[in-house]
């Protein structure tokens, strides 16, 4: 299904798709915060360890199914799939955009 996503968001979700991480950090604000089901990881360089920690070594992708506009925010719903236990698990990820890249994140199961 392609799905028409603001650039910053549609670059990191195909950054994702290659597992590449200078690609997903790339439409990231440098004081971007990520919050992955509820723990915080703020600045570039947190969220970088976050990807090398934990979505890379699982090659963890996110396959957005639909989206939506929420309270100003991009909402996205679908399967991570990767090498976890539960895979592929549902998730949402809600994104606030400033100055054309992704200022927050956050990713709830």
């Amino acid at each position: 299904m392609s799905l028409n996503l603001p650039s910053p968001i549609a670059d990191y979700i195909a950054a994702n798709a290659r597992l590449d991480i200078d690609g997903m950090l790339k439409p990231f604000l440098p004081d971007a915060l990520f919050i992955d089901n509820g723990k915080p990881f703020a600045g570039q360089a947190a969220i970088r360890r976050l990807f090398e920690q934990e979505v890379i070594p699982v090659k963890a992708i996110f396959a957005p199914e639909s989206v939506r506009e929420e309270d100003g925010d991009i909402v996205l719903e679908g399967p991570a799939h990767g090498e976890f236990p539960g895979s592929p698990i549902r998730f949402t990820y809600r994104f606030t955009l400033a100055n054309g890249a992704i200022q927050t994140l956050q990713a709830t199961v």
